[in-house]
């Protein structure tokens, strides 16, 4: 089988809300992921943004539903690694300045527990109703996913959607069908709170 990162120029994919793509078919051979998200404020937004990333790792529940694997899989600013380190957060950026990534995870896929189903990206924006923010003042926010051995960029999805009173967006995720890992460009909004989210997933 050709390894798919031979040398050649790869072509990332760029997806559309809703799409998704088969890692084992798109990446052969891919054990290790960076992710890595960003975003803009728009211009007179306002007061700086803190934008939080926080990724779910969850096993399904008996009616299919993702759960938690444990309270330590719930990964942000305040735990940044899940136990066995298959998953750390690259540390928080209150701001969303310079170029490039805002904030990045890390994921190695050997390393992650057998009864992983889905691993969910959650971005959002702290004490965002008290501070009269959402996502309607942000602009330029995408997800990508890359080898983070060769560096290259498998794929990735600019958040096209409109949003307006939303403080989160699940930008993205990664989920196991069929014994492989897929990624899925999600980009819904909610009017929710990273706690929220937590009681959600628990």
């Amino acid at each position: 089988m050709q390894n798919y990162f031979d040398g050649s120029e790869i072509m990332a994919i760029n997806l559309t809300k809703g799409q998704g793509i088969n890692l084992a078919k798109s990446a052969p051979g891919l054990s290790r992921i960076r992710m890595g998200l960003g975003w803009d404020r728009r211009s007179g937004g306002g007061a700086d943004f803190d934008i939080d990333c926080s990724v779910f790792v969850c096993k399904l529940n008996p009616a299919g539903e993702p759960k938690l694997i444990s309270d330590s899989h719930f990964v942000f600013y305040n735990n940044l690694s899940t136990p066995n380190g298959a998953v750390v957060h690259k540390g928080d950026n209150r701001s969303g300045a310079g170029e490039g990534d805002d904030e990045s995870v890390l994921v190695d896929l050997g390393k992650i527990e057998a009864e992983a189903a889905e691993i969910s990206f959650i971005v959002t924006i702290h004490e965002g109703a008290e501070r009269n923010q959402n996502f309607g003042q942000i602009e330029n926010a995408y997800i990508k996913l890359y080898d983070d051995i060769s560096g290259a960029e498998v794929a990735g999805y600019d958040l096209d959607a409109t949003f307006s009173s939303e403080t989160a967006v699940q930008f993205g995720s990664l989920y196991k069908k069929d014994g492989q890992w897929n990624f899925k460009a999600v980009g819904a909004g909610y009017r929710l709170t990273l706690g929220d989210f937590v009681a959600g997933y628990q």
